[in-house]
């Protein structure tokens, strides 16, 4: 059963991610209008800006559970990938639940509540003529942060079955590196 639990929490982590993954089409578009605009029309707009700023927050925030899901952080592993898979598991076990989590849990608390103060003051930003709103935005903060909650409990079931077995559970498999799969190729 923790199993299922587990692929399902990295399933909607994976589609999370490659719907926001679309942030980066628009974003791409928005600045070369901006570009277009700006430089041949010698007409910049006035919400490419904030639009991009937004697009680019949000990418960056949703990706976030998307990346975790695909073990795919950043990891200092020069002696890690030395150790065995229990001692891997028992090391990542202790530090998701002393750094991992303290830091998410304060994402989700203050995120939900800056952006319900953001929402309740239909608070718009202050740094474009635009005056465009971003309480729409700020809300991104705490889904992330609840994102970021529910796959480190998968992460936390996988390392808890990796301290029992000896062996990592499988991933649910999204993309790969094209060196990997060259190398698989081959």
């Amino acid at each position: 059963m923790l199993t299922k639990l587990v692929y399902a929490i990295e399933s909607l982590s994976v589609w999370v991610g490659r719907a926001f993954g679309w942030c980066i089409l628009v974003l791409t578009l928005s600045v070369s209008y901006e570009v277009f605009m700006r430089y041949v029309l010698n007409a910049p707009t006035v919400w490419a800006f904030d639009m991009m700023i937004q697009m680019y927050g949000a990418l960056f925030l949703m990706a976030g559970p998307y990346a975790l899901a695909q073990d795919a952080h950043v990891r200092g592993d020069v002696l890690y990938r030395l150790f065995p898979v229990r001692w891997q598991a028992r090391i990542d076990f202790v530090l998701y639940l002393f750094f991992f989590f303290p830091g998410i849990l304060a994402l989700f608390w203050f995120g939900a509540e800056i952006a319900a103060d953001s929402w309740r003051y239909k608070e718009v930003s202050w740094n474009s003529p635009a005056r465009i709103q971003i309480y729409f935005f700020k809300t991104l903060i705490p889904v992330a942060g609840f994102l970021l909650i529910l796959q480190g409990f998968a992460e936390l079931v996988r390392c808890w079955r990796a301290m029992k077995t000896g062996v990592w559970m499988d991933r649910v498999e999204d993309v790969r590196e094209t060196e990997d799969a060259l190398m698989e190729q081959a």
